[in-house]
């Protein structure tokens, strides 16, 4: 029976809303309770995985045949480190339901987990590098950078080892959700990171004259990069918050493929692809001033 004032037409437009609802739920459902699905999902992220590592091992070939006579640069260090990850996390989906299997369960959170920090170290290392152009910039000295980026990677990466062990002796739910929101907070600090030293160098590069040599393209490339690297490392905070509390957001299970693949597209594989793009050229083979080994 239909309301006495509510049009028929607005009554069957609320029902066939609610179907194509359920419908939907269905559909998500049913994938995540596939474990054919499932593997797709896993495997597709394998294969995108790989493409990414690939193209950063093509790109540091490149760059050690073009300047040869330099050691390991930051360039050349960042390519690493992303071929690293994604060379990892490729390994990792290809074997997904077997690392499921895996005991005591610590290893399966350290095979997931592991490249998350990694990758936090590679997009790490481009803002000390933004961070060491900048100073030099403003004739401020750099001696400084270097030993707090290690420090910080080092007790980024000493806490997280703790919680794992402390996890493999007494596994709790409590000291999961602490992990997971431990790497929230590093998330942040990274986010901050590229606004804070990604924005001061967009801003000094506008202050640039207008007819300096490249500026036009530094901006584009400094702007994009910050911004793509910023949003990724936010929405990985905001997830891993979701992650720790709510089960229905929990991304280390085998039934949350769809989950899984637009939460690791968001936060590494487009990004690093992005990137890997905007950052594609090659240094020059000689008379460069800022391109400097690793000491």
């Amino acid at each position: 029976m239909v309301a006495r004032g509510v049009p028929e037409e607005a009554v069957m437009a609320v029902v066939v809303a609610a179907l194509d609802f359920t419908e939907t739920s269905n559909w998500w459902r049913d994938i995540n309770a596939s474990p054919l699905w499932q593997d797709r999902t896993f495997h597709l992220l394998s294969v995108l995985y790989g493409i990414v590592a690939a193209i950063a091992l093509v790109q540091l070939v490149r760059i050690q045949l073009r300047v040869p006579e330099y050691g390991w640069t930051t360039q050349k260090v960042f390519h690493f480190l992303n071929f690293f990850v994604n060379g990892v996390r490729c390994f990792v989906f290809v074997f997904r339901r077997d690392v499921q299997k895996l005991q005591p369960e610590i290893v399966q959170h350290i095979l997931l987990d592991m490249p998350s920090l990694a990758f936090f170290t590679t997009y790490a290392l481009l803002v000390l590098f933004w961070a060491e152009i900048y100073y030099q910039a403003r004739a401020v000295s750099t001696d400084g950078l270097r030993p707090s980026f290690y420090t910080i990677n080092a007790v980024v990466y000493v806490i997280q080892i703790a919680l794992w062990l402390i996890l493999w002796w007494k596994p709790v739910s409590l000291l999961v959700i602490l992990s997971k929101m431990f790497f929230a907070g590093v998330s942040l600090f990274a986010a901050l990171g590229f606004l804070l030293y990604g924005g001061r160098l967009f801003l000094m590069l506008q202050r640039f004259p207008v007819e300096s040599k490249g500026r036009r393209k530094k901006l584009q490339e400094v702007g994009y990069v910050t911004t793509i690297c910023f949003s990724c490392f936010l929405i990985r905070c905001v997830m891993m918050c979701f992650n720790a509390f709510d089960k229905a957001a929990d991304l280390d299970v085998l039934d949350h493929p769809i989950l899984n693949l637009i939460y690791y597209l968001l936060v590494e594989i487009l990004p690093s692809s992005l990137v890997l793009f905007i950052l594609r050229k090659l240094p020059p083979k000689r008379g460069i001033t800022q391109y400097h080994p690793i000491r």
